[in-house]
């Protein structure tokens, strides 16, 4: 792919430009070990390193332009060899670009790069602190069951028109130049829609990672006590995701790209519903699993370690139904029920615990507005949802006790999954869990205080220590863990899979063991290095080890 450099520079709000700019871009990169020839360098500012003491490596490697904040000569941040107001040496033909913001200036050149790919599919966005990739999941797997053809991209996997493949990394939203790539994909392969988790990270200014992507609908989960590290106060947190309902339908899509009315869509059983129903430039739904005032609701709650049976209630939505040539097979036929009428509905789902129930509300809103079906059109989907790796995953083969793997790494997640696990119980409770390092630190001790409230035996361990000393991290959350005893109830063993042995072999039978925070990941981050790490692989292996059943058993 390409295009010449004076188109991309229309779509930059440039503060000067110098150098040759009749060039021909064929790619962006903001690593400097990664820059191929033909790609636009951005110097991105970053925390510990400048960007632009990255220049003349890019040049050497062959971009064609670079676009910076700031003087490059003539100034304490200058960059070594580029002389003021000329191409630097061995670079003749290089494009200088000078903006005011650079990541936002990347945002605008990789939407423009890859012909603004958002233009051209229903982007509906997905965000919250948690329920992010579940939520996500779940509308990509109830589109394709209707017949949609839909791509997505979320914290575990994503699909953007060739299968499913795992994210590799640890970063939700990946950076602008990627999230556009992504787009252009799933445009590129007849996708009508694109699923986006979208982090308080991506929606945030300070990145602007997500800051050309147009949405359509946008989805928010709920808002607690996360990333205050990055986002300084929980006030900026909620702002930053409420981003995604300031700017549905920012956008005139045309409709033969098969945009959709733009609405929101909210759980009003998290005490910043209004917040962002307030906030939004668009209609808004409501959803509820505990008694609130919502558009669908879910009652009749029955669930245990295998899924959830509930009763469902609703109305009509807004849109009618639409017609699409392009689905892989006609979409149902919508179904009215009678003008103010509530309609119910029973319900399965296979997915452990009862926050799974508030998720499939929020997802059956979703596709509903999406499509302009009725949501009651969705329910015979239900039943097959397959749970996303890493999330309330279960791990059986043939040993005694439970082990359920899963994301949660904040204290209201932990707040989620373990009371309706304690409920659930027949025998104790072990967890295994730690904290990430470099993060916010107020929430450890919470986390501990939870863990001790409904966990029987605690177990702390490695999750992402980074640059912090792995025991003293561990000892911030055992200050939380009050009543429990050293070597008894509470145990701190930063090596994580040393952690999970003992948990397995404290186990008894009718025990469960939690194993929480790492979920999907694929490694654990410590200051200097990274391990390869596959919390399932390991779980698994251990339980081998012990003579429980072969490492790829499946439940």
């Amino acid at each position: 792919m390409s295009k010449p450099l004076s188109e991309i520079l229309k779509h930059l709000d440039a503060r000067e430009v110098y150098g040759n700019t009749a060039r021909t871009v064929t790619g962006l990169c903001y690593d400097s070990r990664e820059c191929a020839p033909g790609d636009i360098f951005f110097a991105l500012p970053g925390i510990h390193t400048d960007g632009k003491q990255f220049i003349q490596p890019a040049l050497s490697k062959g971009a064609v332009a670079v676009v910076h904040e700031g003087a490059l000569a003539g100034a304490p941040d200058a960059a070594p060899g580029v002389p003021a107001g000329a191409a630097p040496d061995g670079a003749p033909g290089a494009a200088f670009i000078r903006v005011e913001d650079c990541r936002l200036a990347m945002s605008a050149a990789a939407s423009a790069f890859y012909d603004n790919p958002s233009d051209s599919l229903c982007v509906i966005g997905v965000t919250g602190t948690e329920g992010k990739s579940t939520t996500v999941s779940l509308i990509y797997q109830l589109l394709r069951a209707a017949g949609f053809r839909a791509g997505f991209f979320s914290t575990v996997m994503s699909d953007t028109g060739d299968g499913e493949r795992p994210n590799p990394q640890h970063q939700t939203t990946p950076e602008a130049t990627t999230v556009h790539e992504m787009l252009a994909k799933m445009r590129d392969s007849g996708l009508r829609f694109a699923v986006v988790e979208s982090s308080s990270h991506g929606l945030s200014p300070r990145t602007a990672r997500l800051a050309h992507v147009h949405f359509d609908v946008g989805l928010v989960t709920n808002v607690t006590h996360e990333h205050l590290e990055f986002h300084g106060t929980w006030e900026q947190y909620r702002s930053d995701k409420a981003n995604l309902f300031r700017r549905l339908g920012e956008a005139r899509k045309p409709e033969t790209a098969g945009a959709c009315p733009p609405r929101g869509i909210i759980c009003a059983d998290d005490p910043s519903a209004a917040y962002f129903a307030n906030v939004s430039s668009a209609p808004c739904l409501r959803y509820s699993s505990k008694g609130a005032a919502a558009d669908l609701r879910a009652f009749e709650v029955e669930s245990d370690f295998a899924g959830s049976t509930f009763t469902i209630e609703g109305f009509a939505p807004e849109p009618g139904p639409r017609e699409d040539s392009r689905h892989k097979r006609a979409a149902p036929k919508a179904i009215e029920p009678e003008p103010g009428a509530p309609l119910r509905r029973k319900a399965t789902i296979a997915l452990p615990g009862s926050f799974n129930v508030q998720n499939t509300l929020g997802a059956l809103l979703a596709v509903s507005a999406a499509t302009g079906l009725h949501w009651s059109q969705f329910i015979d989907f239900l039943p097959a949802l397959n749970p996303v790796r890493g999330r309330m995953q279960r791990v059986a083969q043939g040993q005694p006790f439970g082990v359920i793997i899963d994301y949660a790494h904040t204290p209201s997640s932990f707040m989620e999954i373990l009371p309706s696990l304690r409920r659930g119980a027949h025998g104790k409770i072990l967890c295994v869990f730690g904290s990430g390092g470099e993060r916010d630190r107020a929430k450890r001790p919470q986390q501990g205080r939870i863990a001790s409230e409904f966990c029987d035996i605690v177990i702390l361990a490695d999750e992402d220590p980074r640059g912090e000393n792995p025991m003293a991290l561990l000892e911030e959350i055992a200050s939380g863990c009050a009543g429990l005893a050293r070597g008894e109830r509470l145990f701190l063993i930063p090596d994580r899979p040393s952690a999970i042995r003992k948990a397995f072999s404290l186990a008894g039978s009718n025990d469960l063991v939690l194993l929480l925070g790492k979920g999907h990941e694929n490694s654990i981050i410590y200051a200097d290095h990274s391990i390869p790490y596959d919390e399932e692989s390991t779980a698994r292996a251990i339980l081998a080890d012990m003579g429980f059943g072969a490492k790829g058993t499946e439940e």
